[in-house]
């Protein structure tokens, strides 16, 4: 069976993403830091052999490289969190990001999608005062963009916690700098992020995601078909 890793597994997002994972019967292995506590989901999932855990820091390539070993395909839910440490999206969004693209690369690990946000690359933005984050995430995305890999990138909107409304809304799905605000549950963005891996028409590009009620519930690939060719978009955003 192919092996997806799930980076960031530990997160608000990534745990939803091993969930998901697991409930459509892949192979996961969840890729935290050292001192990050499982959910009990997981640790659970883990203790039943269901789970394969890798402790690391990504800054140990060597550590990174052995973490991805066998791998087919990868989520990127790695992400920063609100800190004094003002470095800490240069190091996680930007850095971080390098760091497992080119472990990609060096190991032929194809397939990468990568969770990122709603307005990545603009300056002018309140979530900037927190360590010009959507600055490093707009460059995280770009070295994904550079690496000759399958990518995806996921840009969702604000992100709720609120799970029971993944089965009430649908995603509006647009290509890059086509929306700037409204919310999705963590839940639908783990599902998409998944949907995406399974999804030819994903490979290469930015898809920006949010939810709501009056949004058809879809599947990626029925999204996908309805947005025009990229040559027709012009960016409302900037």
């Amino acid at each position: 069976m192919t092996q997806l890793a799930v980076s960031g597994a530990s997160g608000k997002t990534g745990w939803r993403v091993v969930e998901e994972a697991l409930k459509r019967g892949r192979s996961v292995r969840a890729i935290v830091r050292p001192a990050s506590v499982l959910p009990s989901a997981l640790a659970q999932a883990e203790q039943e052999g269901r789970l394969e855990v890798r402790r690391l820091e990504l800054d140990s390539a060597e550590a990174l490289l052995h973490a991805l070993q066998g791998c087919t395909a990868l989520v990127i839910a790695t992400g920063a969190r609100p800190s004094i440490n003002l470095a800490g999206p240069l190091q996680v969004d930007a850095w971080g990001v390098q760091a497992q693209v080119q472990a990609c690369r060096s190991l032929g690990l194809k397939r990468v999608v990568l969770v990122s946000s709603l307005c990545a690359g603009r300056w002018l933005h309140p979530l900037n005062l927190f360590g010009l984050i959507l600055v490093w995430k707009r460059l995280g995305e770009r070295c994904l963009e550079r690496s000759g890999l399958d990518w995806t990138v996921i840009r969702p909107g604000g992100l709720s916690e609120d799970d029971s409304r993944s089965t009430t809304e649908g995603v509006l799905v647009t290509d890059a700098d086509q929306q700037q605000s409204n919310s999705i549950p963590r839940r639908l963005v783990a599902q998409v992020c998944l949907d995406a891996l399974e999804q030819p028409q994903a490979c290469g590009r930015i898809l920006e995601i949010t939810s709501s009620p009056a949004q058809p519930q879809q599947t990626l690939g029925q999204c996908l078909d309805q947005i025009p060719s990229r040559s027709q978009i012009t960016p409302r955003f900037s």
